[in-house]
């Protein structure tokens, strides 16, 4: 680095602009001194974007990333007017809508929902990604450390939490309490994608508590796409989760 590439570099840390202006500085070419300048501050805007990407994508806590042509959805039931084009897409995010998975274990539910995650960091939408189990036992260290204000801000930087693998074991009953109040708090503010081997009728298994359970898929389910994933088993086409699905007031109650 030249002593002018150097200057260069002080004056964009003054001005918070990155070095990658500096050194573009030093190879850019335009014929006026307008279009040096448009040129050199468009790359640094496409600089900060890109850089801005790489941190959602880094953040979000994806524990693998696929690409869109790994994913298979020919056996996957999508309600009438949803698709894989249209969830990669965001409608039910710009819709203030929330995504639940259902289905056996290995059938696509954690891979579609990562796809989703990173369409949504490439548009610069914050997600966060997490294993029920594993934000559950984050929630119950939290609050006895007294820390929980710092988790929920964390949380709350994202616009899209991604909950995989719900009900896979029984949960923290404080934890599970405490899921249950930060869900309440962000319903109609954020979607959820939620990645369940359970049927509706089963969660009480795992969060213990029956109001709780009731009133936490009412919320889940007030503004939702539901998504089949039969895999091998075609008898989960005509699982209970789909009854009680279509039992749900449009007020987000769950009717007997």
């Amino acid at each position: 680095m030249n002593n002018l590439q150097e200057e260069i570099a002080v004056r964009c840390k003054k001005l918070r602009l990155s070095v990658n202006l500096a050194e573009k500085a030093m190879t850019l070419t335009a014929d006026s001194n307008q279009e040096y300048l448009y040129m050199l501050l468009e790359d640094e805007i496409e600089h900060r974007h890109k850089t801005r990407i790489n941190k959602l994508l880094n953040t979000a806590g994806f524990p693998k990333r696929y690409a869109v042509d790994q994913f298979r959805t020919d056996e996957i039931v999508f309600p009438e007017g949803i698709s894989l084009e249209s969830l990669l897409s965001l409608e039910f995010y710009h819709g203030g809508r929330n995504v639940i998975m259902y289905g056996s274990t290995g059938t696509g539910k954690t891979m579609l929902s990562i796809l989703i995650g990173i369409s949504a960091c490439k548009k610069g939408i914050p997600v966060k990604f997490y294993r029920t189990a594993g934000l559950i036992n984050l929630f119950s260290e939290s609050k006895i450390k007294g820390n929980l204000s710092v988790l929920k801000k964390k949380l709350n930087d994202a616009q899209i939490i991604i909950l995989d693998e719900f009900g896979y074991v029984p949960y923290d009953r404080i934890g599970s309490q405490l899921l249950f109040d930060y869900l309440s708090e962000i319903h109609e503010t954020k979607s959820v994608i939620l990645n369940t081997n359970l049927e509706f009728s089963q969660w009480v298994n795992v969060l213990y508590d029956q109001r709780m359970t009731t009133a936490l898929i009412g919320r889940l389910t007030h503004h939702v796409d539901l998504i089949l994933f039969p895999g091998g088993n075609n008898r989960l086409k005509e699982s209970s989760i789909n009854a009680s699905f279509s039992h749900i007031s449009s007020n987000g109650e769950v009717r007997n």
